[in-house]
């Protein structure tokens, strides 16, 4: 990774992870648990904690095949790390004198093809900085893209 092209995204819009790209086979299981991939995902959940809030939703994604990755899981965690790269002088600052709070929602719908379940997320952002983020995978199957985009602004207002 030291001579990588530093990413410009952590995540490629239209990549789809799914049990279907995990290995088959007992040998490309073993082949695979040689790579050091929940090592990565655990680096990557801490780099979230102190200060990558930014690459939250695509980690909780790729740590859900930790168990049973494939070339695909180990390809976008690639990608995160170059993303990471490209960002490592990235802050976040508090100033001002006037403090303004926005606050964002958004939520996939059935995005993961295993559970069929959707993911929202939320952040509030006090003077260009964030002071509150959240990501969950919701715990139900929901039935349109409103109903998970309600969801998210519940939990939001909640805060």
């Amino acid at each position: 990774m030291q001579n990588s092209k530093k990413g410009l995204l952590p995540f490629k819009h239209g990549v789809h992870l799914s049990k279907e790209q995990c290995p088959k086979t007992p040998q490309g299981v073993k082949d695979m648990r040689r790579i050091p991939y929940a090592s990565a995902a655990d680096s990557l959940m801490y780099a979230i904690l102190c200060t990558k809030l930014d690459i939250c939703y695509v980690v909780e994604i790729v740590s859900r095949y930790q168990s049973n990755l494939g070339l695909d899981h180990l390809t976008v965690v690639k990608i995160i790390l170059k993303y990471l790269k490209r960002t490592r002088d990235y802050m976040i600052v508090y100033g001002a004198k006037n403090f303004t709070l926005t606050g964002y929602t958004d939520s996939d719908f059935q995005i993961d093809k295993d559970s069929r379940k959707s993911t929202s997320g939320l952040v509030f952002i006090l003077n260009d900085g964030v002071v509150v983020w959240h990501s969950i995978k919701e715990g139900y199957i929901a039935d349109s893209t409103m109903e998970v985009e309600y969801v998210a602004a519940f939990e939001a207002e909640k805060q």
